[in-house]
């Protein structure tokens, strides 16, 4: 395996998430105190919190977490379900055990950066990138373009981080079809599932389509819970999730009990959670519409179609890489700059930002934001 490129997301963060006065680049939907959600427990799970013994849990995760989880899919059961400590474990580990050196691999892009960055450290990688120009939709021609006999694992994230962007069922639909024809793995990350603006729109996991696709989510961003650090991968081909958990021996091993018991209880009352964090984001989104259309001079702004965060366009004088970082050095407003998502697979946009929308009471923020920009004009 190579050296792994840094991870400019989170050595950017390690200067600024809690150092800048104002987080208004969090990808996380907002978080609630342990005696909120422990108010949400049923008697079994309270019992099983104030009763917790802190040794060593099983390699796979909790069984009654494991079976919540299994609860959240159509067609899994508790024993297609591996839980790992957050998302990025789970696509560390499964990069690991799916690609190897005479492997490709597709990812599409804007993404995460492990979603790339980990396969480019085992194997050749394709972009294809999401179009800017048309609301960032995913070209399946080009995903087929970029396919080699030897293509092994096809990466997507819907709703995408940061364009918020949700393709329709029909082209998930074909997408998971041709993974299928072609013996593909497909890797779906699906951890902003849940707080889609339509939820008509909300696609079918990827797991529950296929029995070789693999679907990634998490406590972090839907459930705003990123403090548990309790990720999970569901999949039907127990012989992958074999591999999977021996390849978590090298790893955690296991996951901290006490999240495994807190994540039970946040699965287990998703509806409610979740309704909560819709309503939020339909609060949120009419407010930061006010807040750009003040500005048309300098945003092309569009509210995502799912998930909590968007990639506005800034067209104002100077770069946006400098617009991003005099905000946060002369305001304390912390944006993701573009940057964060340049990719060594092609170009990726430098003109747009990332902004985080779900988070309670974004007023304060824009409002010091706004001010700048006036001051600044």
């Amino acid at each position: 395996m190579s050296q792994l490129a840094d991870f400019r997301l989170e050595t950017y963060f390690s200067k600024w998430e809690f150092t800048a006065r104002y987080h208004m680049a969090a990808s996380d939907m907002q978080s609630m105190s342990m005696r909120e959600l422990l108010a949400l427990a049923d008697d079994e799970d309270r019992d099983a919190w104030e009763n917790l013994w802190l040794g060593y849990t099983t390699n796979e995760g909790d069984p009654a977490l494991r079976a919540a989880i299994a609860g959240m899919y159509e067609r899994v059961d508790a024993d297609d379900v591996v839980c790992f400590a957050g998302a990025e474990e789970a696509i560390y580990l499964a990069m690991q055990v799916l690609l190897s050196s005479q492997d490709h691999a597709i990812a599409i892009t804007p993404n995460y950066q492990a979603a790339e960055t980990v396969p480019l450290s085992l194997c050749e990688v394709t972009g294809v990138p999401l179009d800017a120009d048309n609301d960032w939709a995913l070209d399946l021609d080009a995903i087929r373009a970029a396919t080699r006999s030897n293509t092994k694992v096809i990466s997507v994230n819907f709703p995408n981080n940061p364009t918020g962007k949700v393709i329709s069922h029909e082209d998930f639909a074909a997408l998971v079809a041709f993974c299928e024809e072609r013996g593909i793995y497909l890797f779906s990350d699906e951890v902003y599932r849940g707080v889609e603006r339509d939820p008509a729109a909300t696609l079918t996991q990827a797991v529950d389509l296929s029995e070789h696709a693999l679907s990634l989510n998490v406590t972090s961003k839907s459930l705003g819970l990123p403090g548990l650090r309790l990720g999970w991968i569901a999949c039907r081909d127990r012989d992958l999730l074999d591999k999977l958990v021996r390849a978590k021996h090298y790893t955690t091993i296991c996951n901290s009990a006490p999240s495994e018991v807190l994540a039970r209880i946040a699965v287990k009352a998703r509806h409610a959670i979740l309704a909560r964090q819709r309503a939020l984001l339909e609060r949120n989104i009419p407010v930061f519409d006010t807040f750009f259309a003040e500005f048309p001079e300098l945003f092309e702004w569009r509210a995502p179609d799912g998930g909590c965060v968007a990639f506005p366009r800034y067209i104002g004088t100077g770069t946006t890489e400098e617009f991003c970082t005099r905000l946060v050095q002369e305001a304390g407003v912390l944006l993701l700059p573009p940057s964060m998502y340049q990719s060594e697979l092609g170009p990726t946009p430098t003109d747009r930002f990332r902004i985080g929308i779900g988070r309670a009471n974004p007023e304060e923020g824009l409002a010091v934001f706004a001010d700048w920009l006036r001051a600044n004009r």
